[in-house]
């Protein structure tokens, strides 16, 4: 079973962001970037399991909340002000091979790094 360790992605400057561990509870894996307080701390987790239909499906989520300081009758505290999540999944044909499947997921990366985020949103 492979080792449960740090998750690191880019942002957008290309600067290393570190999601370390949190757990694993019902088949779902979860990393966290903790920034003090719990309400915004940034989170992957990434599921599989198996459909009715037999195949092999994988979900990756990603939820980055942002915090505020809100005067609140006149006393500052953080607040959640808004969220961006994003999801991939894949499916996978029971019968697929590691390659197959490694290859789908690598063509999904790259295809979204090709699409240029800013030029769309």
């Amino acid at each position: 079973m492979p080792q449960f360790s740090n998750l690191i992605l880019k942002d957008r400057a290309g600067l290393d962001v570190t999601f370390k561990p949190k757990d694993v509870k019902a088949g779902v894996a979860k990393w966290v970037k903790t920034t003090g307080i719990p309400a915004g701390d940034q989170s992957v987790t990434v599921s599989s399991n198996d459909t009715q239909n037999g195949r092999r499906k994988a979900i990756v989520k990603l939820v980055i909340p942002v915090v505020q300081d809100v005067l609140v009758g006149n006393v500052s505290r953080p607040q959640v002000v808004r969220t961006a999540y994003a999801e991939l999944t894949l499916n996978f044909d029971s019968l697929s091979l590691a390659q197959e499947r490694a290859d789908i997921t690598n063509y999904a990366w790259a295809a979204w790094n090709g699409v240029t985020p800013r030029s769309i949103l």
